[in-house]
């Protein structure tokens, strides 16, 4: 957000902060959504990077269409197994899921 927009806003009243600050989560918790975000978003990127379609990794994965967009929205109900084995499905190397891992994904203002 620019300068000008963040300091109309804060003189409106309106006060600026993270996600996390919103949400009150601990360390622990926001270590887990950003771990999470980064390897959906390893996901999507690796499906469509091998030019799979949702129905066709659902069908590699035993799975429904329906759950691999939950999978790729970051669904609350969708476990770090089920990404993980969603990210092998498409094809992925342990060097692809080590780059997920240690990504550095920030969770949204």
């Amino acid at each position: 957000m620019n300068s000008a927009r963040l300091k109309k806003l804060r003189a409106a009243g309106w006060k600026v902060g993270s996600a996390r600050d919103f949400l009150k989560l601990s360390d622990e918790e926001a270590m887990l959504v950003e771990l999470k975000l980064s390897l959906t978003n390893a996901l999507k990127e690796a499906r469509q990077k091998r030019r799979l379609s949702q129905i066709d990794l659902a069908q590699r994965m035993g799975s429904s269409q329906s759950r691999v967009a939950k999978i790729e929205a970051g669904d609350p109900s969708v476990s770090l197994d089920l990404i993980v084995r969603a990210l092998f499905a498409t094809g992925a190397t342990r060097q692809e899921l080590q780059r997920a891992f240690s990504s550095k994904e920030k969770i949204a203002a």
